[in-house]
């Protein structure tokens, strides 16, 4: 298949939130678990994606698809954006009494540290699993009722979120395409990236419920009565085995999946004026 990189210039749009302390301490189906699983994506989003930008923007002067450059101009546009509103939302988790700033150092610290040991190579086929990832929970946080009953300035966030990564799915792929095309390369980003995420977001989860006095015994209970819910079924499955599944092909593409439509609709629906803005400094 050829994906040609004119199929979609992402478009960066400034969005700005408003997050009120009427938002409430369990946002999430009235349950204490998946609020937290959604809070510490929150967290760790931010810097995240400070990171995706660098290892992207680190490849910037051996890109000479002048298109391509057009894409990665708006992947870091977007990138600043989302990191720059869950960073904002980071605030409101604060003041709610949650004590988060050891845990944001001691991530924003394995980053930095990841960043100096690993080759730019790996550290760019991390960020381009990653997308992989978000593409999936953007496209399921579209099509399903998951996020329906959150409150409607969290439901906006994390729905303008999930389409912008949708846009630009496959802009990092394609700079790993160009500079990097190794499967060994790509598949040990995988690693990095499975590894990484599912550890940070387990860590950020038990810190937060640490602090409402909730162990695992009661952790594991509440996550039963959760996945009840049918919008909860089967994510873990979809999200990351089913992914992982699919990045194995040699033939990968992000763009194999069409599920642009998804974006274009919710974006096409969405209220509250977007506006081309220039490109935020990783």
């Amino acid at each position: 298949m050829n994906h040609s990189t004119t199929a979609n210039i992402p478009t960066v749009r400034r969005r700005e939130f408003s997050f009120g302390m009427d938002i409430p301490r369990y946002w999430a189906h009235e349950s204490v678990v998946a609020t937290h699983i959604g809070n510490t994506l929150h967290l760790i989003f931010p810097e995240g994606e400070r990171h995706f930008v660098r290892s992207v923007e680190h490849y910037r002067d051996r890109i000479t698809d002048p298109e391509l450059l057009e894409r990665v101009d708006a992947f870091v546009g977007q990138e600043g954006q989302h990191a720059r509103e869950h960073h904002r939302f980071a605030a409101t988790i604060r003041a709610q009494g949650y004590e988060i700033d050891p845990f944001l150092r001691g991530f924003r610290k394995s980053i930095r540290s990841m960043e100096k040991i690993w080759p730019p190579a790996f550290l760019l086929a991390d960020t381009v699993a990653c997308e992989h990832f978000t593409a999936i929970m953007g496209a399921h946080a579209l099509s399903t009722p998951h996020l329906d009953a959150a409150p409607p300035v969290l439901r906006d966030l994390l729905r303008w979120h999930a389409a912008e990564e949708i846009e630009h799915k496959s802009v990092a792929f394609d700079v790993l395409k160009a500079v990097h095309p190794s499967y060994f390369v790509r598949m040990a980003g995988m690693v990095m990236a499975t590894v990484g995420l599912m550890t940070f977001w387990l860590v950020g989860v038990r810190m937060l419920l640490r602090q409402e006095g909730i162990g695992w015994i009661q952790m594991r209970k509440e996550a039963r009565r959760v996945r009840t819910m049918r919008q909860e079924e089967r994510i873990f499955t979809r999200v990351f085995l089913k992914g992982i599944r699919d990045y194995m092909r040699p033939s990968f593409h992000p763009d194999d999946v069409d599920d642009l439509h998804l974006a274009q609709a919710w974006l096409n629906r969405s209220e509250g004026g977007s506006a081309a803005v220039e490109p935020e400094p990783a």
